[in-house]
């Protein structure tokens, strides 16, 4: 990727400010002619570093950036961003931050003497996303914050917030915090990106924070239900729920009965296909992860409403992996399940997978998890197979962990 030709406004305090729209332009631009690009890339590996003890260190402020999302003083763009009850549709906010993700990592990893960055910089993991607000008004402007907040040997955290303007002041609408991975210029290989040294106290502890963020992740995969039967208390909860919807008339393990003001598993989900076009591919031929997420989240989103009766409104965001990259013209099969409710919150798990058409199999690409909250109480979703029950007790975990955050 070529550095962008950015217009910027320097702040005193090491950072820039750039006009999203500036952003959006420069990738036009670069998109036009992918395969003549991935030509030009290959000449850089010759640029990459044998250790990372070669790339000169950085601090957290040399990628920190503030990017102005104009709503308020360029209407113009103001319709891209518009949902049917006006406010800011959030998928589109996910296809922001992850771009601006990608922007910062090259900040990072940004050599003076190289015109062009070596490295390939792709979304491998937002951990979390949460947000302070349940409406984004679409006619103020936002500002996105962010820098990298710890670095492995070939990944980097990046931490990112979102704010809107009121009344002469940004106030706090979501904390982000996505894992970005360093690939040679062909996305082949893993590379190195520059060492991050914490300047202070409060540096230390986030990069500290960020550590700890990487043992959470590890532990959580470690003790997944595909990998780890269900705790004790959990293998309780599923046998309760299972004695609570037996028939008692029949005394039959076969015989099951809805409770009140419940519904069951199998009828509280949605599916949908994209059909995966070049208007949506980066560089390399393949669908941006921002896209991805944006068309998961809506999924997500119909299945929370479909399931509550009224409008649910988005309050966090977990746990999104990219175990396989999404080829240009690929079948995306997406699958939108609630999987636990508890009073008016909701969570959704969305599934996406693709479909080959000449092999005739079907690939995990994301696996999704969104917690939304209700205007009204929702119904209890109810499990009746040992799958079902898996998923129920892994959305109770991710409602869990995001209750404990929030």
């Amino acid at each position: 990727m070529q550095w962008p030709n950015f217009k910027r406004k320097h702040t005193g305090i090491g950072c820039s400010l750039f006009i999203f729209s500036e952003l959006c332009s420069c990738h036009v631009a670069e998109m036009r002619d992918h395969v003549q690009a991935m030509q030009e890339r290959k000449a850089l590996h010759t640029l990459l570093a044998k250790r990372q003890e070669d790339l000169p260190p950085r601090r957290m402020k040399d990628s920190y950036l503030e990017v102005i999302l104009p709503l308020g003083s360029q209407p113009q763009i103001r319709e891209k961003y518009l949902n049917v009850y006006n406010s800011v549709r959030f998928g589109r906010i996910l296809e922001d931050l992850d771009s601006l993700g990608v922007l910062i990592c090259y900040t990072h990893t940004k050599q003076e003497t190289q015109p062009r960055s070596p490295l390939s910089i792709v979304t491998a993991l937002v951990d979390k996303i949460n947000l302070h607000k349940k409406v984004v008004h679409p006619d103020c402007d936002i500002k996105f914050t962010g820098n990298v907040s710890w670095v492995g040997k070939t990944s980097m955290e990046v931490k990112m917030h979102m704010l809107q303007l009121h009344d002469g002041d940004y106030c706090p609408v979501l904390d982000a915090t996505f894992v970005m991975v360093a690939r040679d210029p062909e996305n082949k290989r893993p590379a190195f990106v520059n060492p991050l040294i914490p300047e202070s106290p409060e540096e230390e502890e986030i990069f500290k924070q960020g550590e700890m963020n990487k043992l959470k992740r590890i532990d959580f995969s470690t003790a997944s239900l595909l990998k780890m039967a269900p705790t004790a208390e959990e293998r309780n909860i599923v046998h309760d729920i299972f004695l609570n919807t037996l028939d008692t008339r029949t005394v039959s393990f076969r015989s099951r009965v809805l409770p009140p003001n419940s519904v069951w598993m199998e009828d509280a989900k949605l599916k949908g296909l994209q059909i995966c076009h070049p208007q949506e591919r980066n560089i390399f031929n393949r669908i941006f992860g921002g896209f991805l997420m944006r068309k998961a989240f809506e999924l997500g989103w119909a299945t929370a409403c479909s399931c509550g009766g009224s409008r649910p409104f988005i309050v966090s965001v977990d746990d999104i992996m990219f175990q396989r990259p999404v080829e240009v013209g690929s079948l995306l099969l997406l699958s939108g399940q609630v999987c636990y409710t508890e009073k008016n919150y909701i969570q959704v798990r969305v599934h996406s997978e693709v479909y080959d058409a000449d092999t005739r199999e079907h690939h995990t690409t994301n696996i999704f998890h969104f917690t939304f909250i209700s205007e009204n109480e929702v119904p209890r979703v109810v499990p009746k197979t040992y799958g079902e029950s898996m998923l129920y007790l892994d959305g109770k975990r991710h409602f869990a962990a995001t209750m404990k955050e929030i």
